[in-house]
């Protein structure tokens, strides 16, 4: 894993949106969804339709690990 989406997670919580309603409201599948629950990578268009659906950017959503993070998640 060399992304992390915990931040986006985060900020659902704090704009108390489900997962789903989320990915409706974005206009992402629930295949691109699971993606995101798994830090599997997803396309620069999912990441564009997330950021202008919740008015926020990259920076807001994700995290790209280091090689030393990622090996310590993969364990």
């Amino acid at each position: 894993m060399d992304v992390c989406y915990n931040k986006l997670f985060k900020l659902l919580i704090d704009k108390n949106l489900k997962k789903t309603d989320f990915a409706k409201m974005v206009g992402i599948s629930q295949n691109t969804l699971a993606k995101l629950s798994k830090n599997e990578f997803v396309s620069m268009e999912v990441l564009v339709k997330i950021c202008r659906g919740l008015n926020c950017t990259v920076d807001d959503i994700l995290d790209i690990l280091t090689e030393r993070e990622s090996d310590k998640s993969a364990k």
